[in-house]
């Protein structure tokens, strides 16, 4: 079992489903809004509004203040870039579906920066009630590793294996490695598509929604549960991706268990 990191992320935003949502106790009852197969110029351009709104950057404020780093009212966030897909390994995919694609579009992300250079990524995704943010996170890794795979397998399809924390790029039937963890899971050289998902399906075959792992309220590879030292919800990615959502501007803040090996 791999070492956990933490990433300090904040659920703004209720009453919305990516794929599956994961929160704090019983499967949430709210029904999923899938979310577009492709991206196009128009879904993110709403997704870049909903990043640019006068409310998200007013949340982006207290966010990048939270830890006293930067008084709310001096942290000025803006938006940097464009907004990006980003896909997670798809449950299809580790369940041997024919024809499915290794990665699913997840969600969209835009960069936000704070005028100290305190960096998030800005979850989006399509709602009940629009394109909304969904969640916050410190860092750049959706970013960075989207410009790592573009350099390392022009035309690949950069994603994430949510239960690991391992970053990877696809294409023409090779999986290339991004991040230390997903060397770790398939070597400094990559891996061929089908030794890939041989290796997810062992992994994760018996822990998709609608398992027995899931309905014992597991997700990601693990009991989703309080955090010891923050007392508030603390989840993964699911193998179908998903996001922990917490009530309308919430700024509770928790940390995402990353880098754990499915137990």
């Amino acid at each position: 079992m791999t070492a956990v990191s933490t990433r300090v992320s904040v659920a703004v935003l209720a009453a919305c489903a990516v794929s599956v949502v994961i929160a704090a106790g019983p499967q949430a009852s709210a029904a999923p809004v899938p979310q577009p197969a492709s991206v196009t110029a128009e879904t993110k351009a709403a997704a870049a509004r909903a990043a640019a709104a006068p409310d998200t950057l007013a949340t982006l404020s207290r966010f990048f203040a939270r830890e006293g780093r930067v008084a709310p009212d001096a942290a000025r966030p803006r938006i940097e870039g464009e907004t990006i897909p980003v896909s997670y390994l798809s449950p299809d995919f580790v369940a041997g579906k024919a024809g499915a694609p290794v990665a699913r579009l997840e969600f969209l992300a835009s960069k936000a920066v704070s005028s100290d250079g305190q960096q998030a990524a800005l979850w989006t995704a399509r709602t009940e009630a629009g394109w909304q943010v969904v969640n916050i996170a410190t860092g750049d890794d959706e970013f960075r590793y989207a410009q790592l795979g573009a350099a390392k397998l022009p035309g690949g399809t950069v994603f994430r294996e949510p239960q690991i924390d391992a970053w990877y790029v696809a294409a023409e039937g090779r999986v290339l490695p991004l991040d230390q963890d997903a060397e770790r899971a398939v070597g400094a050289g990559g891996t061929s598509l089908a030794a890939y998902r041989a290796r997810v399906t062992r992994a994760y075959g018996d822990k998709l929604p609608g398992s027995e792992y899931a309905k014992q309220g597991k997700a990601g590879g693990y009991s989703v549960t309080a955090d010891a030292d923050e007392g508030v919800p603390a989840a993964a990615g699911a193998v179908a991706g998903g996001l922990a959502l917490a009530t309308a501007g919430a700024l509770a803040v928790r940390r995402s268990r990353r880098g754990r090996a499915p137990a």
